[in-house]
C-alpha cells in the first residue's frame, strides 16, 4: 500500500470509529484491498472474513479470543498437556510482582492481536520493570473491535497473563505454525520464523501436506524454508479438533523440543485486509470458506 493510501487508512481508522460496522469495513476495505467489498455475494477470502465479522456472532468466540479463557476450551477438546503453564493473571500491570516471577517468562495481554502486548523475558535481571508496565498499560488500550470491527473482541476482559518461557533448543527460537482450518479441515498453514531475531519476521506458506506454496502475504519469505516439524501430523490433528464446528479459524501452534503447544485462535487472519501475492490465492482461500446462514 502506497504512502497516500496508508495515510488515508490511518485517518479512517482514527476518525471513523463512530461509523456503523458495515460502513467502516466497506471504506477500509476499498482503501486497503483496492476493490469494493461485496457483502451480498462475497467470493474472496478477504470479503468473507468481513462478512463473518458482521454476521457470525457466537458468544463462544469471545472466550476463544481471550488468551486466558481459551485454555478451558483447549483443555476440554484436546487436553491440558498442550497448554503452556500459566504463572499468573492480573487486571492491571501495577498488580504484577516481578520478584515472584521466574527468571524467564512471557507476558502478554489477554485481548491483544498482531503480537502487540507480548513481552518475551529471557533474563529478568536485565528488564526495566517501569518501562514494561508503561508499555502494558498502552497495550491494554488496544481495541481490535473498534479499529478492525472484529466482533469477538468487543467484550473481552482486558488482563495480563504470564506464561512459562518456551524455546526450541535446536532452532534457538519458538516457531509459530499457523493452520488455516475450515470446519475441522486443515487446508494450509504458514510458519513464522525469526520473530526475535529480525525486525520483520519471515512467513512461509505451505499446503496441508507441507509442500511450500508460491504465496507471499504481509511479510517476506524465508529464503531457507523452515523444515517440516517433527510433530506435524499431531499438529494437524489438534488443529482439526479445535476448529471443528466453526466455518473458519486459524489455529496457532508451537513446537518446542519435540512437544506441541497451543498458541491462540485467530478468526480474522490479518483482519482480512492484507493482499495476497499473487492475488489469485484470495479466491482459492475463499473457495475453502463456506459461510453459514446469515
Amino acid at each position: 500500500m502506497n504512502r497516500i493510501l496508508s495515510k488515508l487508512d490511518s485517518l479512517v481508522t482514527k476518525f471513523g470509529v463512530w461509523l456503523p460496522d458495515e460502513a467502516f469495513l466497506k471504506l477500509r476495505f476499498r482503501i486497503r484491498m483496492g476493490y469494493s467489498l461485496n457483502l451480498s455475494a462475497p467470493k474472496s477470502y478477504s470479503e468473507k472474513l468481513q462478512w463473518l465479522k458482521l454476521y457470525d456472532h457466537k458468544d463462544l468466540y469471545t472466550a476463544l479470543v481471550d488468551k486466558y479463557e481459551v485454555k478451558n476450551y483447549v483443555e476440554k477438546i484436546i487436553g491440558d498437556k498442550y497448554l503452556a503453564k500459566t504463572i499468573g493473571v492480573w487486571d492491571s500491570p501495577d498488580d504484577i510482582d516481578f520478584t515472584a516471577l521466574p527468571q524467564r517468562f512471557v507476558l502478554k495481554t489477554t485481548h491483544g492481536g498482531g503480537n502487540d502486548g507480548v513481552f518475551v523475558i529471557k533474563d529478568k535481571n536485565s528488564i526495566d520493570e517501569v518501562d514494561i508496565k508503561r508499555r502494558l498499560f498502552k497495550a491494554l488500550k488496544q481495541d481490535l473491535y473498534k479499529h478492525s470491527r472484529e466482533w469477538p473482541y468487543k467484550n473481552v476482559r482486558r488482563r495480563i497473563i504470564a506464561e512459562e518461557f518456551l524455546e526450541d533448543t535446536k532452532t534457538g527460537e519458538l516457531r509459530d505454525y499457523k493452520f488455516f482450518c475450515f470446519d475441522g479441515v486443515v487446508k494450509a498453514l504458514f510458519v513464522a520464523t525469526d520473530r526475535q531475531k529480525r525486525e520483520e519476521p519471515y512467513f512461509n506458506f505451505f499446503d496441508a501436506d507441507y509442500n511450500e506454496l508460491d504465496l507471499k502475504q504481509g511479510h517476506p519469505k524465508n529464503p531457507v524454508p523452515p523444515e517440516k516439524p517433527l510433530c506435524f501430523e499431531e499438529m494437524k490433528e489438534m488443529a482439526a479438533k479445535l476448529s471443528k464446528g466453526m466455518p473458519h479459524v486459524r489455529v496457532d501452534l508451537y513446537e518446542a523440543n519435540g512437544k506441541v503447544y497451543f498458541g491462540e485462535l485467530t478468526f480474522y487472519h490479518f483482519g482480512g485486509m492484507v493482499l495476497f501475492e499473487p492475488n489469485s490465492w484470495d479466491n482459492t482461500f475463499g473457495n475453502w470458506l463456506k459461510l453459514p446462514n446469515k
